[in-house]
């Protein structure tokens, strides 16, 4: 019989002995679900020191779901490595890591269902040259992970992607207040206007919703939305453990707004999560 999976979870920076208090009843979910829990350093990972990040893990121990703070993607492909020079591994690559975790990554597999976009590696030299591939338009500037929509006119919307002096500005104050947190590079997306009442949040595991939940940004709102066709592209794309951010627009579409990697994906406030880590703790080994 195999040995259920375990969990990779964050550590308190202050008591680095417990997980962080933010996953606290998330680690209780995974106890009551029978797997067992190790402790990782984000902080010195994030520093570059993979391995003193995971000193506290025991050799030969995994396999392993990481769950805790978002890691960029040349980081957790250093903790992927320095997890198998313990003898331990995680349940999702870096490899499929990346291709949830940043746009690049999932745009092509849900383009259908997805506001269109392009990109670039780092900061544009002209963003009216990488606007151009886009079309005239309201557009949305973010990075492979992350908007600033909580700085929405100031670092996040554009009314017209054809306005360059407008979208220079945009770009320029989004990039920096991303500082040294921006993520891969700039994508624009065409603005797409959705109707108020939140997003829903799906929780896929090897190609299936295992939970669906509210936005963490709207809590107290959960839409209904169809899966076939999310469904279809999720299992497309490959990896196992992803989230789906999806709204109604106007016109009574329903698009993906975000795929994301399940391990870094937050959780609303009172969403009942025990059914997700008990399916997470019997999964086998490979999809």
């Amino acid at each position: 019989m195999n040995r259920p999976n375990g969990f990779l979870f964050c550590a308190d920076p202050l008591r680095p002995n417990r997980p962080d208090p933010h996953f606290a009843d998330e680690a209780a979910a995974v106890r009551a679900a029978g797997a067992g829990i190790a402790l990782v350093d984000h902080e010195a990972l994030l520093a570059g020191d993979e391995a003193g990040a995971v000193a506290r893990l025991a050799r030969g121990s995994g396999p392993y779901w990481y769950r805790g703070w978002m890691v960029p993607s040349g980081r957790y492909a250093a903790l992927e490595e320095a997890l198998s020079a313990r003898g331990c591994s995680l349940l999702t690559t870096a490899v499929d890591y990346r291709r949830a975790h940043e746009l690049p990554g999932w745009y092509e597999t849900f383009a259908d269902l997805t506001p269109r976009s392009v990109w670039c590696d780092g900061v544009p030299d002209d963003p009216g040259e990488l606007a151009a591939r886009l079309g005239r338009g309201p557009g949305i500037v973010k990075d492979f992970v992350k908007s600033r929509k909580h700085e929405w006119h100031e670092a996040c919307y554009v009314p017209e992607l054809a306005d360059r002096d407008r979208l220079a500005s945009v770009v320029g104050r989004f990039v920096e207040l991303q500082g040294s947190f921006l993520a891969g590079g700039v994508v624009l997306r065409a603005f797409e206007p959705f109707v108020p009442g939140g997003e829903t949040r799906v929780w896929w595991l090897d190609g299936e919703p295992v939970l669906v939940t509210a936005h963490p940004d709207t809590p107290d709102r959960l839409p209904d939305p169809p899966l076939g066709p999310v469904r279809e592209a999720v299992r497309r794309l490959g990896p196992r453990w992803v989230t789906t951010d999806l709204a109604l627009r106007e016109d009574g579409a329903w698009r993906v707004v975000e795929v994301g990697d399940g391990q870094v994906s937050g959780l609303p406030a009172g969403a009942g999560a025990g059914e997700l880590f008990a399916a997470l703790t019997a999964a086998g080994p490979h999809r």
